[in-house]
């Protein structure tokens, strides 16, 4: 008998990242990944290159000193975080402990496409609950939950609309939500968020057995490349993704450069203000060439084309990339990360030129 592949398995659409690259192009604007354009903070550079002679010692499996950077900079419980290789794995491992066959994975219809892989993964139904315009719909979320459901994801802002809920919602959605559901609120972008009515989900999760906040370093602190990301969970959960995940899951040079970045308030000011100023007046570009942006709370801005194929093609002929969003069931728009100023005056200058 030929090997077997886990049910479900095969139905992954594996995940692909932003391109990277053009072929003969020396110098790319990356506007694809989210990445921040202003780069690390230099203190985490320092701190990633002071630990070069030690590589060949295993990391802290507890990540003691970054769970306490992060407590303490946030003012949380250090007890309560667990740290992860990217909150790609934190979703991951969630999964895993909390979901199987025949349960169910909830997230809305323009999530996050980690969500839907991870419960494929793990032999559970991904669920996705309708959207309305472009936003999280908290009642169409508590009306596809189920006896078998058993996680809702919740991005929050969501990649890839940028749209974000008050916090006033997020308490709703908990509230009607049975014990037996973990609610799972991605903050990925928390940190670029303006609006005055927005948590990040922290208050929550130390009120409830049931929420768990995840964090990535890999935005506003410029780390994606180390695969950084931590969760804040109850007591209970905490214990449960210690119990999963591998007994060295963040490397040292990440767990060295994450303390540096989290305590660098200075860089992550700055970053959000640059991501403020950029991302509007992009958006102002935008208007005056008659192009629609969604209203957007992270690094990026979801821009509607009447053919967004032709329109991502003419970017990339100018040196440009961005990503399609056909995956997430929005074939008509691109997804712009928000670069430096300079790269932003690039694309509103190649998109004057390119005909609708």
């Amino acid at each position: 008998m030929p090997l077997q592949v886990r049910p479900g398995i095969m139905e992954i659409a594996a995940y692909v990242g932003g391109e990277a690259a053009i072929p003969g192009v020396e110098r790319v604007i990356r506007l694809a990944s989210n990445e921040n354009p202003l780069g690390p903070s230099p203190r985490a550079v320092e701190a990633y290159r002071a630990v070069a002679e030690e590589l060949h010692r295993y990391p802290d499996g507890g990540a003691v000193a970054l769970r306490e950077a992060i407590a303490q900079a946030l003012k949380l419980d250090a007890a309560r975080i667990v740290c992860g290789a990217g909150s790609d794995e934190l979703i991951s491992l969630l999964t895993r402990a909390y979901a199987g066959p025949g349960d169910e994975v909830l997230y809305s219809r323009h999530g996050f496409l980690m969500y839907p892989i991870a419960a494929k993964s793990v032999g559970a139904t991904p669920v996705a609950a309708p959207e309305r315009d472009m936003t999280s719909d908290v009642d169409a979320l508590l009306a596809a939950v189920t006896e078998h459901t058993r996680l809702l994801f919740l991005a929050n802002p969501n990649n890839p609309t940028g749209s974000c809920l008050p916090a006033s919602e997020i308490e709703r959605l908990h509230a009607g939500l049975p014990d037996s559901v973990l609610l799972v609120l991605d903050s990925a972008y928390a940190e670029y968020v303006e609006r005055a009515d927005y948590s990040d989900g922290s208050a929550l999760v130390e009120k409830h057995d049931n929420v768990v906040m995840i964090r990535t370093f890999s935005k506003i602190h410029g780390l994606a490349s180390l695969r950084l990301g931590w969760a804040y969970c109850p007591p209970a959960v905490a214990d449960v993704l210690h119990r999963v995940r591998g007994p060295f899951n963040v490397a040292a040079p990440a767990q060295a450069a994450g303390v540096a970045a989290i305590g660098d308030g200075d860089h992550l000011e700055h970053s959000r203000r640059h991501n403020a100023a950029a991302r509007t007046a992009f958006v102002e570009g935008l208007k005056r060439l008659n192009l629609r942006a969604e209203p957007s709370e992270g690094n990026f801005v979801l821009v509607r084309f009447g053919d967004a194929a032709a329109a991502a093609a003419h970017l990339k002929q100018e040196g440009i990339l961005v990503r399609r969003m056909d995956a997430y069931g929005l074939p008509q728009h691109l997804r712009v990360t928000i670069g430096t100023d300079e790269e932003m005056a690039r694309v509103l200058d190649a998109l004057s030129r390119f005909e609708q």
